[in-house]
């Protein structure tokens, strides 16, 4: 029996878990870095205790405080969520080694799949297909260069000791191979604290199809069908759905029996997932075993949706000596669930990572009683750190088809409330009403997108918003019509005057924005409380009428079309939402304070971050897109280039450094310029 549960984790997953815990009479305590002592999930739990520091080698990563955390407020058992110590044998060995119950498999499990290198071989003894591979460990160049060649290229470069798309890099060539080997090493070293890395032949296209197992004390194991989650970045999944679209009958029932058979090789208790790569679809299809993540799944929300269970409930029970149920009693599969991560990134630029404040945060249908399910690491508002993962929220729907939750989806994402940061939210909606992904019908095994769907489809194209010049402008009048009722219920000076006041009647009133660098100006009059002209830039909204313009809805008619919106003013930022999508204004400073000038040239940090490789030095010529510096952010490494041609002629950075959002990097200069 579990009473007081520790979740050693952060951000969504701690909330999820804390959910799960609330409808059980557990009791919950949260941990913390101190950039997450205002966190949601710091709020959600019981009690809390503060870990220290802001990285995750100085808060999540700490086995000796969390137990200190854990002996501290009486807790008897920890739950590690996922990612940090979720797969860490180390940290389950010490927590059972503390008389605690630990959620999750056993320490033996984790050692036995926590290498993928081990899993790989109890997997080629068990007789489950593989794909060449080669462990580079310790090996010089020209060993790895060898060892590369007989796996034959394309190849990907893996992280041993993790997953997520760290640590992954795919070589087509063996010129390639040294630089994308040291840099899936540190990203290894950074995100795990195991840079050992290993080659495997890449297949592309696929498709990526995983299997939820559970096992419990009693040696009994079962899956909980399949979930597919082909539509990645950066080898990182970012739509996934249940069931998979892309298995016939046959293959879905030989790779249910190949999880269950790889769990019960190891002896699995708890939740697991056994991962596959898909080659062909239906009757062409071949697996291959990938790994086994031993913890729960980001995407397990599309698995209970289609089975209408709670999978955290169901660890509880396994960890506290629970029997998993018969695999007769699972099912059947109740329609399609697809899932969406959102995340603080910008695809148009190359998926840049975004940090700062989320000013607001609502998705339509997700409160009570909604269709669609939310889980978030932010209510309402909140903080998105450089310390930790971009990703803020996962959007999920649940329909009788798979046609039916894109759908639902795909609205609910486009006329959700985001503001204060980039997301790919755009990108997420123009994929779930792709031609390609929907696929022919929901009838048969067909193509549903696979791993290359965002190397044929640019990321940045794709991810731009969709909405008309004309959708735009109108959500520009509904911006600027909210802000004026609030400035009006704002006016404690002159309440008596009508709305719309004008010393000169005649007059518009002018409002500026500012949307991806361009300028947008709305004008507009009311004549008597009424509005009796409305543009933006110039160009007429004819027959304006203003239904409600108040508690920051603004319901109003031009043209004939009628639209309600949501505004949302921040200050610097306003955003207007309707049922066809939100947009985020800027609005400039009305007096601009003179700011720091940096000299022509400059490549400055969008973000905070640390420098972890310097590539370039002064005096060297660049063309446009040469590689400058490497710099880490948010778990993950980006490459900064050079933008222009030129000489470099300053590199104020070393590796080691840490930079704050608008430090100069580097400096480019023409040299033909004066």
């Amino acid at each position: 029996m579990i009473n007081r549960l520790l979740i050693a984790n952060r951000g969504e997953i701690a909330r999820r878990i804390m959910a799960t815990c609330r409808t059980l009479g557990i009791e919950t305590v949260a941990v913390h870095s101190d950039a997450d002592a205002q966190g949601a999930f710091v709020h959600d739990a019981d009690m809390a205790v503060s870990l220290g520091g802001n990285t995750p080698a100085e808060s999540y990563l700490r086995i000796d405080a969390i137990l200190e955390a854990a002996a501290l407020t009486g807790a008897d058992a920890i739950h590690p969520g996922y990612g940090f110590l979720s797969e860490n044998q180390g940290f389950a060995r010490a927590i059972t080694d503390a008389g605690l119950i630990f959620v999750g498999p056993t320490p033996d499990a984790i050692a036995a799949m926590g290498s993928k290198l081990e899993a790989k071989a109890r997997m080629e003894a068990a007789g489950v297909p593989l794909l060449p591979s080669a462990d580079l460990s310790g090996m010089s160049a020209a060993e790895a260069i060898a060892a590369c060649a007989d796996i034959g290229y394309p190849i990907l470069i893996k992280a041993s000791a993790g997953g997520g798309g760290r640590g992954m890099r795919v070589v087509a060539n063996e010129g390639e191979l040294a630089d994308a080997i040291s840099g899936a090493q540190r990203e290894a070293e950074s995100a795990f604290g195991d840079g050992t890395v290993y080659a495997e032949r890449y297949v592309s296209p696929s498709r990526h199809v995983e299997v939820q197992i559970f096992g419990d004390q009693h040696g009994d194991v079962v899956h909980f069908h399949e979930r597919e989650c082909s539509i990645q970045r950066r080898h990182q999944k970012i739509i996934e759905e249940a069931p998979s679209p892309s298995l016939d009958n046959a293959t879905r029932e030989a790779l249910h029996t190949a999880a269950v058979k790889a769990g019960a090789a190891i002896g699995y208790q708890n939740a697991g997932t056994v991962e596959f790569l898909l080659s062909g679809t239906g009757n062409d299809a071949e697996f291959f075993f990938l790994e086994v993540n031993t913890r729960l799944q980001v995407e397990h929300p599309v698995t209970e949706a289609i089975l209408g269970l709670d999978l955290v409930a169901l660890q509880l029970s396994v960890a506290a000596g629970g029997r998993v149920p018969a695999q007769s009693d699972i099912g059947p599969v109740d329609g399609h669930a697809i899932e969406a991560r959102l995340y603080a990134e910008d695809p148009t630029n190359d998926y840049q990572p975004s940090t700062g404040g989320v000013h607001a945060l609502q998705v339509p249908g997700s409160g009570p009683g909604g269709t669609i399910r939310l889980d978030t690491a932010i209510v309402d508002a909140g903080e998105v750190s450089q310390f930790y993962d971009p990703m803020i929220a996962k959007v999920i729907a649940h329909g009788p088809t798979r046609r039916a939750a894109a759908g639902q989806l795909a609205a609910a994402l486009a006329g959700s409330t985001i503001d204060g940061i980039t997301t790919n939210r755009d990108l997420l909606v123009a994929t779930l009403r792709h031609q390609e992904f929907l696929g022919p019908s929901d009838d048969g095994v067909g193509n549903a997108g696979d791993s290359d769907f965002l190397i044929r489809h640019d990321a940045a194209v794709l991810g731009r918003p969709s909405m008309s010049a004309a959708t735009v402008a109108r959500h520009a009048a509904a911006a600027a019509l909210g802000i004026q009722a609030n400035n009006r219920s704002a006016d404690v000076n002159t309440p008596a005057v009508s709305t719309g006041f004008r010393n000169v009647p005649t007059a518009p009133q002018r409002v500026v924005f500012d949307l991806n660098d361009q300028p947008i100006e709305v004008a507009y009059r009311f004549t008597r409380g009424r509005v009796a002209e409305l543009t933006v830039n110039g160009e007429e909204l004819s027959d304006p009428i203003v239904f409600d313009n108040s508690l920051g809805v603004v319901d109003f008619a031009a043209g004939g079309i009628r639209q309600r919106f949501r505004v949302r003013d921040h200050g610097e930022l306003v955003s207007a939402t309707s049922s066809t999508g939100s947009v985020c204004f800027t609005k400039p400073p009305r007096f601009v304070e003179p700011g720091e000038q940096v000299e022509a040239g400059s490549t400055v940090s969008s973000m905070p971050g640390t420098i972890v490789e310097v590539k370039a030095s002064v005096g060297d010529s660049v063309e446009a897109g040469d590689a400058l510096l490497v710099m880490e952010a948010m778990k993950m490494e980006l490459t900064i280039t050079a933008s222009a041609p030129g000489v470099v002629t300053a590199l104020p950075v070393a590796a080691g450094d840490a930079v704050e959002a608008g430090s100069v990097l580097a400096i480019v200069s023409d040299p033909e310029g004066d």
